[in-house]
């Protein structure tokens, strides 16, 4: 099977940044997608940031030029540097990963999960 463990989540100003990371071990997969999803309170989770094996990479309207999802393959983990947030990026963040490297940010597809960190902008 395969473990996802986020960390790096905090309380932050407006402005500030946050680098959450994403420790993936067990089974790996030659390709892969992985993505950053986030779920603030009385709100659907959504795709905020995926990576896949072909080093294409996908991001919401709403984070673009801000946020950078990154993954360093010799250390099995997988990065969301967050940069310029904003209140509204407050939310429960988690990191997600499949075998199906095609998947992007649909969000109900992927098949592992991690436990989640929390990001608050205030």
């Amino acid at each position: 099977d395969v473990q996802l463990v986020e960390s790096g989540g905090g309380s932050v100003q407006p402005g500030g940044s946050l680098r959450l990371s994403c420790v993936v071990s067990g089974n790996t997969y030659t390709k892969y997608s992985m993505a950053w999803f986030r779920q603030a309170p009385g709100n659907e989770r959504e795709g905020v940031a995926s990576a896949d094996t072909y080093g294409l990479t996908h991001y919401i309207d709403s984070v673009k030029g801000r946020f950078t999802i990154s993954l360093d393959n010799a250390k099995n983990t997988l990065f969301l540097q967050m940069n310029s947030l904003l209140p509204e990026d407050t939310a429960m963040y988690y990191c997600a990963a499949d075998s199906r490297w095609w998947l992007g940010l649909q969000t109900k597809s992927y098949t592992h999960w991690g436990q989640g960190t929390q990001v608050t902008v205030s």
